[in-house]
């Protein structure tokens, strides 16, 4: 009792390597559902816990945390591709209602990145490209939903989309964790992270800036 009392109080949704620890594959799973389905999970780390996945599955399967490099595409794939799918289905049937919340500025700067999106690229490569921005890719599979993009359009371009982002990720951790000294992984991961964060939150960042400069 006093071990499981310890390990929930130990784990953070916000740390990759806290939840991969706790939770491994299944973990990655959860997450990547609610950070691409549910509009709550819009704060959730997709891109670092994809990454750090990748580096994690090249340590040796002695090393204390070793992750399967097959469980993680096959649990990364699934909760980007689910999740994507069931924030259609709320946006069919809730609408934009669920969307319009000018009380969260940062969802709401997603929605006029998701909108804008659409506008400027097209249904096709903007889901696509959606995988890539934080919050935007929270925002548009609901949106979708929302302004009535077909049911079949929307499936094959956000299978597209979400395995390129999901796979593509993972194995680029995996490849650099190839090629970085087994010890040494723990020294770069951090610096990975945090710069795989910051240019993941520039898009957002932008748009949060021309909203408050076109309010002004």
């Amino acid at each position: 009792m006093h071990l499981a009392s310890t390990s929930v109080e130990a784990l953070n949704v916000l740390d990759p390597r806290s939840l991969l620890s706790a939770l491994g594959a299944f973990g990655m799973f959860l997450i990547l559902f609610a950070e691409t389905g549910l509009l709550v999970g819009f704060f959730l780390p997709g891109d670092s816990l994809l990454f750090t996945a990748g580096l994690l599955c090249a340590t040796a399967a002695t090393a204390p945390l070793h992750l399967s490099l097959p469980a993680v595409l096959i649990a990364a794939a699934a909760g980007a591709l689910t999740g994507a799918q069931v924030g259609y289905w709320i946006g069919r049937r809730v609408g934009p209602r669920l969307l319009n919340r000018p009380d969260r500025p940062q969802l709401h700067a997603g929605v006029t990145g998701a909108r804008a999106a659409l506008d400027r690229y097209g249904t096709a490569k903007a889901i696509v490209l959606a995988r890539f921005i934080p919050v935007v890719r929270t925002v548009l599979n609901p949106l979708a939903g929302a302004v009535g993009v077909p049911v079949r359009t929307f499936t094959v371009w956000q299978v597209a989309g979400g395995l390129l982002w999901s796979l593509g990720i993972t194995l680029a951790g995996y490849a650099l964790g190839s090629r970085i000294p087994i010890p040494d992984v723990d020294r770069y991961l951090l610096p990975i992270v945090a710069a795989i964060v910051v240019v993941s939150l520039i898009p957002v960042a932008l748009e949060l800036l021309r909203s408050r400069a076109r309010n002004r």
